[in-house]
This record gives C-alpha cells, sequence and structure tokens, in this order.
C-alpha cells in the first residue's frame, strides 16, 4: 500500500538512503527540514522550539524519525553529549506531541521512531533481545528517555516501533567509513582487547527492516534492527582485513581511544551482544545473515 511519509532526519547517512527506499517503493515523503524549505517535497519545524505545524502531520499516514546529532561524529565532551541528547528527545517529543494533539481520525497510524543497541548497555558476553532491560552508560540513558518520549503518541492509539539499530555497514558511512582508510594502509586493527561484540547490520537489511516494520501493522514496541549473527571486534576486524587483503596487526589501545574519542571511547569499547527477536519471529528474511556476505556488499554495492 502506497503511504504518505512524513520524515524527520532526512539529510544523514541512513535518511538519504531511506527517502530513495521509500520513494522508490512509491511512497510520498516529506521532509522536514529546520533551514527555509527549498523544494515541495519540504516542510519546516523547528524541534528544539517544539515548533510543528499540525496540518504538515494532518496529513501523513505514517511518520519516520531518524534525527540525532551523529554519535560518532565529533570527539565527545560535555557540550556534544548534551547536544546528542537534545536532538534527539526534542525532535521526538515534538512529533509525538503533535500526533497526540490531532483529533483521532487525523492522527498518522504509525510512528517509526529512531533509537539504538546502546538501550542495552555493556552486555558482555550475554545475549540480549527487545525484553531485557536498559543497561547503564550515557547511551543507555539517552535511549531511555529518547524512547520514552514517543509514549504521547503511543497513549493517543498511534502505533508505534522504537528501530533499536544497530551497526549498518557501508562504505559511504557509519562505523565502516572513517576504518576504511587505516585498514587500506596496513594500520588497521581490533579495539582495545577486541573481546567486545559488535551488533552489525547490512545496508539493504536495515532499509529493508524499516520497510516490513512500515508494513507489519501487527508489530510495535522495540524492534532489534540488527543481523543475527553478532561477532566480536577481533572477528569483525579479521574479516574486514582479509576481504582488503590488507593486515590487521595495529590494535588500537583503550588508552589511545580515550585520548582520540573522550566520552565516546567508553561506548567503543562496549559489548553489546543483541539478537534481532522480533524480526525474527515475524518471518524477516535478511539478505545478508553473516558478516562475510554483509562487507562483501557494503564494499562493494
Amino acid at each position: 500500500m502506497r503511504m504518505r511519509i512524513l520524515m524527520a532526519g532526512v539529510s544523514g547517512f541512513l535518511g538519504t538512503r531511506l527517502v530513495d527506499r521509500l520513494t522508490a517503493d512509491g511512497h510520498q515523503v516529506t521532509r522536514l527540514v529546520r533551514r527555509a524549505p527549498r523544494t515541495p517535497d519540504e516542510r519546516r519545524w523547528n524541534p528544539s522550539a517544539a515548533q510543528l505545524d499540525p496540518q504538515v502531520m494532518a496529513d501523513a499516514d505514517a511518520v519516520v524519525n531518524l534525527a540525532g546529532a551523529g554519535v560518532g561524529d565529533k570527539r565527545w565532551n560535555d557540550a556534544y553529549q548534551g547536544l546528542i541528547r537534545s536532538s534527539r528527545v526534542d525532535s521526538t517529543t515534538t512529533l509525538a506531541i503533535t500526533i497526540a494533539g490531532l483529533p483521532a481520525a487525523d492522527r498518522p497510524a504509525v510512528l517509526l521512531n529512531a533509537s539504538a543497541v546502546g538501550w542495552y548497555g555493556n552486555t558482555g558476553d550475554r545475549t540480549v533481545e527487545e525484553d531485557s532491560p536498559a543497561g547503564e552508560g550515557f547511551l543507555a540513558d539517552v535511549c531511555r528517555v529518547w524512547e520514552a518520549a514517543t509514549r504521547p503518541a503511543e497513549d493517543a492509539g498511534t502505533r508505534v516501533v522504537r528501530l533499536r539499530t544497530g551497526l549498518p555497514l557501508h562504505r559511504d558511512g557509519g562505523m565502516l567509513k572513517p576504518q576504511l582508510l587505516p585498514f587500506r594502509l596496513g594500520v588497521g586493527g581490533k579495539l582495545g582487547n577486541g573481546r567486545q561484540w559488535v551488533p552489525w547490520i547490512a545496508l539493504r537489511d536495515w532499509l529493508d527492516g524499516v520497510a516490513f516494520l512500515l508494513a507489519r501493522d501487527d508489530l510495535a514496541g522495540p524492534v532489534n534492527v540488527v543481523g543475527p549473527a553478532p561477532v566480536t571486534n577481533a572477528e569483525f576486524t579479521r574479516e574486514l582485513a582479509r576481504q582488503l587483503h590488507r593486515p590487521a596487526v595495529m590494535p588500537v589501545p583503550a588508552l589511545a581511544l580515550k585520548v582520540a574519542l573522550g566520552g565516546f571511547a567508553h561506548e567503543a569499547l562496549t559489548s553489546t551482544r543483541v539478537l534481532p527477536g522480533v524480526l525474527g519471529r515475524a518471518g524477516f528474511t535478511w539478505t545478508h545473515p553473516d558478516l562475510p556476505g554483509a562487507l562483501h556488499a557494503a564494499l562493494t554495492d
């Protein structure tokens, strides 16, 4: 079924690709932007001031929200951590409250709202699914308030899906892009001791997963949008090096990460062994269910 979709977070690595995918599927996508609109499919909003024209929302069948400052884009300090939190909570709150304020007949049927596997904190070697509680740490705290901000829409009767996304793989963005140059120069390596689990997902499977959740009106709540076979950082490093035909003998010490990344170093060394329980039980099929296939696609597609 073709939908009219209102989307926030359209300019990022995932957002631009999702707009292309949804448009290719025949949906009509209206983009929320913070500047003056430049094209007929753009509408202006100001989430930091909770400003959004309710009529823009009333015209939508579905809402997708990927808005938020990039977690790995800058070195973490107190100010940037504040921006990571506020950019997510403000956008989600604005959308959810606007949905709740509409008459029932005008409300979108579904809100797909970004979240992250950071919800679970450090799980060590323990596997977790969607019913696991929030963990500890900065990102877990952000995810807790981020997901809670969707409640006005949920309480108003809109189906809400919280996309606990893992680490999408593609050479043009996400966790893979900054690793390619050092690996190609032969100086790539595992992070810390390499024993931390990495909840990756192929970009195509992430896009397919979002489209799947948009269409499945029987699915709601948190959904782990990850691949079915998590690996350790050491395993990820070996496979990436193999596919690039380069050695991976230069581990990055934890202390060096702390100097380079600030507070983000702790999160980069966190072990999160996440399984896609909801998607698996719902019959979703991954195109790239294992890391070798996902990395090959990420490097060549």
